[in-house]
């Protein structure tokens, strides 16, 4: 079937201004685990990768709503040679997960801190935010979903800890550790809990712990850092703003200059991932925050916390004449920086010899923007030897492309399905095969590649692939249903690819990448 479908965007939109309400989720991007923090006017936004590289995407705000990508805190996951699809072994689901991120005023220094693979906690700094960032120390001990905070004497504490959490102060540098203490185990009625935050109110010391997926509590000490803690629940089992998603739960308090609170919290919304959900907070009586719901509910609309202030919109065309890639972007797994230019478009040469596209090198992501969106490439693939596949995929533990193939003679636009990671050892079992495939007759080198999807959880989720050999009509080849587990963590992603299965030399460039929202139309 034929589609007519605009691809005209502009980089430089801005989102809507919504009145003075706005609708959650504030970003349809997967962006777990957050750690949210205010300098100043500013808000800056941490949030998990796994084994996406560079790791811990930033983003900043004015107004808690409209976010855009700044830069990342972790330029290379430098862990070994799995981060680097190396030697047969991957790192997927390890990498970075829970950390945190904060502003030392003193010494005019950011810190992120994480812990990697329940073993080793590292330390990054910048002088600014968006960097550059360097690893400045690591420590032996696992800060596990560690919350950092500031104390008022300049003093830095990191909660972090799963069932039992501990509070460990570091020394006068923010760069090693002076002392750990246990200052909480979960009781049975609880349950266990993980994803700590830490924060200071009114001279009170309080971390927030989650129950994964369903509850959210808060611990409070009237005794200084390291306790005595109390415990109180914030909210267990609330209907979330995301039709069919999940409980809100774990990310993080902050204030306004005004000296309002607010809980930034994720949604699972699988399979597009965890969404960012934002709700007002009160205090009460007794010095416990307090989430203001509507009907019993998290809000799907509230005030908004400030003036909206608009961001550039997530909605257009990268055309990749920077000399570096965006902030939004990042690779699977370590990139070979020598194989990738940028600047007159993206040009990716194979690094890899595989017929799977999960031990292939080079794969460059973009977060799916939900609940439905599409994606887009102009693909030149003049350059590519026999044996080789390019194009883009709906990626996940459960994949799904839509490329160009060179099968010698000839090339073929074709579309794979099936391409699986077991669930228990992220290994590939299997690595697809080829559903539908139809010759290139045009003789142009180049072709329009587009992945619809619609990611609205609780229903079944689909994502439709399509080509064009002129931009303007659309012929869908394929058809996939998402998968929707949670396990991977990571929601889907668009990934442009390009591997060698004969042997290395070809190459491709990518003229322009276009995300669209709502994503599929039949006019334009």
């Amino acid at each position: 079937m034929k589609f007519s479908i605009s691809a005209l965007f502009c980089l430089l939109a801005v989102s809507p201004a919504l009145g003075q309400t706005f609708r959650n989720p504030v970003l349809w991007n997967d962006l777990a685990d957050n750690d949210v923090f205010r300098v100043n006017d500013t808000f800056y936004y941490s949030a998990s990768t796994m084994h996406y590289s560079p790791g811990a995407p930033i983003l900043q705000s004015k107004d808690l709503v409209n976010w855009e990508y700044i830069g990342h805190s972790v330029p290379t996951l430098d862990w070994g040679s799995k981060y680097d699809l190396a030697n047969g072994t991957n790192a997927y689901v390890k990498g970075i997960w829970a950390s945190t991120l904060r502003y030392r005023e003193s010494n005019g220094l950011f810190y992120w801190i994480g812990c990697v693979e329940f073993s080793t906690t590292y330390i990054f700094t910048a002088p600014s935010i968006t960097g550059p960032w360097t690893q400045s120390s690591s420590i032996d001990n696992c800060y596990y979903d560690a919350g950092m905070l500031i104390d008022d004497d300049d003093t830095m504490y990191v909660a972090h800890g799963g069932g039992t959490i501990s509070v460990s102060q570091l020394s006068p540098d923010g760069l090693s550790e002076v002392s750990t203490q246990v200052v909480f185990t979960s009781p049975s009625d609880v349950g266990y809990i993980e994803g700590s935050r830490m924060y200071k109110y009114n001279g009170s010391y309080y971390i927030f712990n989650t129950r994964p997926a369903d509850a959210q509590f808060v611990l409070k000490s009237t005794n200084g850092p390291f306790g005595p803690y109390v415990v109180k629940e914030l909210l267990a089992d609330i209907e979330g703003p995301i039709v069919g998603g999940g409980v809100p739960h774990q990310g993080s308090l902050v204030d306004t200059q005004k000296g309002d609170w607010y809980y930034m919290a994720f949604e699972d919304s699988y399979p597009g991932g965890r969404m960012p959900v934002l709700a007002p907070i009160t205090w009460g009586s007794d010095g416990f925050p307090i989430l203001i719901t509507v009907n019993g509910s998290w809000g799907t609309s509230y005030e908004y916390p400030l003036p909206p202030f608009p961001v550039p919109d997530l909605n257009g065309t990268d055309l990749f004449k920077e000399t570096k890639l965006g902030p939004q972007w990042e690779w699977n797994h370590n990139p070979d920086v020598t194989k990738f230019s940028v600047g007159n478009g993206l040009k990716l040469e194979t690094v890899t010899v595989t017929d799977d596209i999960y031990e292939a090198r080079n794969t460059l992501t973009h977060r799916i923007l939900g609940p439905t969106s599409s994606g887009t490439i102009l693909l030149d693939y003049k350059k590519m030897v026999d044996g080789d596949r390019a194009g883009l995929a709906l990626f996940r533990d459960v994949s799904a492309w839509i490329g160009i193939v060179n099968s010698g003679s000839d090339f073929k636009v074709s579309f794979w399905n099936g391409m699986t990671l077991n669930s228990s050892t992220w290994t590939t079992s299997s690595p697809g095969s080829e559903i539908a495939s139809v010759p290139i007759t045009n003789g142009t080198g180049k072709i329009w590649l587009r992945a619809f999807v619609d990611v609205q959880p609780g229903q079944v989720d689909t994502g439709l692939f399509f080509y064009s050999t002129d931009g303007v009509g659309y012929t869908q080849l394929g058809s996939f249903t998402l998968n929707n587990d949670w396990e991977f963590f990571m929601g889907y992603r668009y990934a442009i690819f390009n591997f060698a299965v004969i042997e290395l030399g070809g190459s491709v460039e990518v003229d322009s990448f276009s995300l669209d929202a709502p994503g599929l139309t039949t006019t334009g």
